[in-house]
């Protein structure tokens, strides 16, 4: 009988994931626990102590004078437009990239996107996209009710120039910083205290992540604070009591707000762990659309490559992940009733070439050395 061969045993180096919720350092790891045993000996478990206390911390870390704790960012968006007074048969202008999320908002309070096309270089909105969109939409008479401004990837829109042509004609400006919190322009101000509201994310992904689904606006308007808290526990004035018909049940739950307190005096080292890791791939190569020249905190790493799916299996080859965020455009997606029908023609071609990175906090070194081995072999 012959011998059997032996094979030479070839180890699989481990899988870099996207993101990992599950690392964390054991300071954030026991002040979460801390956190969760604290609300559950104070037996309050809805809209208490701990959210109060969340609220105050988040609008003082933003700049401004209000913040309102919410079920999720979707419902930041919703209840943010509507409180700026969007309704049935408005027009809210936003951009088409960011992952429909806009998009839904407005829907659902029964108004109609319209869309800008972004700069080629960071794939935000711009002074010249955005007079763009408004002088076609003036074509066609129609002046948007508000503007959407979307800090995507965790990068800042220049906003001076949004705000200075949105007030000359009188449209309300909601900044969705779902991917920016702790993001700060170039004149010093975050993300968030720019335009009449703005909205957050709290989901698990985020910068600063609930361990489950949360959101909030913040205002420095406290009239436009009042309409939010009010509309998001059934539109009552007094309990029980119903004085605004667009009331719903969005709450952030106590044990959310007791753990995004304690992980918001984390974000500032998170973020700038992010960005350490996202110069590293800069050093490598020029592909990336995101970049630590301009401001921005790391949420998503995203390149750009003519041959996407090819670069991609080679990053899965080298067991690591990747996504697109986002593959689909608002205006291209299979909406009962299709969003406005436009051509944005670098909206189209980023959604063919971009890809995103593996970028958190938890990421460690000799990860990050094997994303850039990798990043210099596509790019070469």
């Amino acid at each position: 009988m012959p011998a059997a061969v032996e094979f030479e045993a070839v180890a699989t180096p481990p899988r870099i994931p996207l993101n990992d919720l599950g690392r964390m350092s054991l300071e954030e790891r026991s002040a979460i626990e801390a956190a969760a045993l604290r609300v559950i000996a104070s037996g309050w478990y809805v809209m208490g102590p701990e959210h109060d206390a969340f609220e105050r911390e988040l609008a003082e870390y933003v700049g401004v004078e209000h913040a309102v704790g919410l079920g999720n960012g979707t419902d930041a968006l919703e209840l943010g437009l509507g409180a700026l007074g969007v309704g049935v048969g408005d027009h809210v202008l936003t951009v088409a990239n960011a992952g429909a999320y806009a998009t839904t908002a407005v829907r659902l309070l029964g108004a109609t996107p319209v869309y800008a096309e972004v700069h080629p270089v960071d794939l935000l909105l711009s002074r010249a996209t955005l007079e763009a969109a408004l002088s076609r939409l003036a074509g066609e008479d129609i002046l948007p009710k508000a503007l959407v401004v979307t800090h995507l990837f965790g990068q800042v829109v220049e906003m001076a120039p949004i705000l200075e042509i949105a007030n000359a004609r009188g449209i309300a400006v909601l900044e969705d910083c779902a991917q920016a919190l702790g993001a700060t322009g170039a004149d010093g101000v975050k993300a968030g205290a720019y335009g009449d509201i703005a909205t957050m994310s709290f989901y698990p992904t985020k910068n600063l992540g609930a361990i489950g689904d949360g959101g909030a606006i913040v205002t420095r308007d406290p009239d436009l604070a009042e309409v939010v808290r009010r509309r998001r526990q059934y539109g009552w004035v007094a309990k029980y009591r119903v004085g605004d018909e667009r009331g719903r049940n969005s709450r952030l739950d106590e044990l959310q707000a007791a753990v995004l307190r304690a992980r918001l005096p984390l974000l500032d080292a998170h973020n700038a762990r992010r960005r350490e890791i996202h110069a590293a791939y800069e050093a490598v190569t020029d592909a990336m659309v995101t970049t630590v020249a301009r401001p921005y905190i790391g949420h998503l790493a995203v390149g750009a490559w003519d041959e996407r799916e090819r670069v991609r299996e080679t990053f899965a080859a080298a067991g690591i992940v990747t996504d697109v965020h986002y593959p689909v455009p608002d205006h291209l997606q299979a909406f009962p009733s299709p969003p406005e029908t436009v051509r944005l023609p670098v909206t189209e071609r980023a959604a063919e070439r971009i890809l995103s990175l593996p970028i958190f906090p938890g990421l460690r070194d000799d990860e990050v050395e094997r994303v850039v081995a990798v990043l210099a072999e596509v790019s070469g």
